[in-house]
């Protein structure tokens, strides 16, 4: 089953370490880096406000253990958001080419 996970990182620096990291273990096919968001959110009791990078992974299921392990050796935040969703369905040349990317 392919996947999207979302991962919010706290500046291009630290979102570039990571999707550099799970390109070169063959752990994502593609992170696309979006720049710019604004996070609202409830942290220690009260809500809080960030501006963060938004990381879009494009990946396997069966890769997930190991996404979550390169993640959070390499991201600064306490609880960092990884959360993967079914890819339902899709163009079937982008996805054999995620399978490609990834053995």
């Amino acid at each position: 089953m392919h996947v999207v996970i979302l991962v919010t990182c706290a500046n291009k620096k630290e979102s570039l370490s990571i999707a550099e990291a799970l390109v070169k273990d063959k752990a994502a096919a593609c992170v696309n880096i979006i720049g710019k968001i604004e996070s609202v959110f409830w942290w220690e009791g009260r809500i809080d406000h960030s501006r963060e990078v938004l990381l879009a992974i494009k990946s396997q299921k069966l890769k997930l253990n190991r996404i979550i392990k390169i993640v959070r050796s390499l991201h600064s935040y306490k609880v960092p958001e990884i959360i993967a969703m079914p890819i339902a369905a899709g163009y079937k040349p982008y996805l054999d080419w995620i399978n490609d990317s990834l053995r």
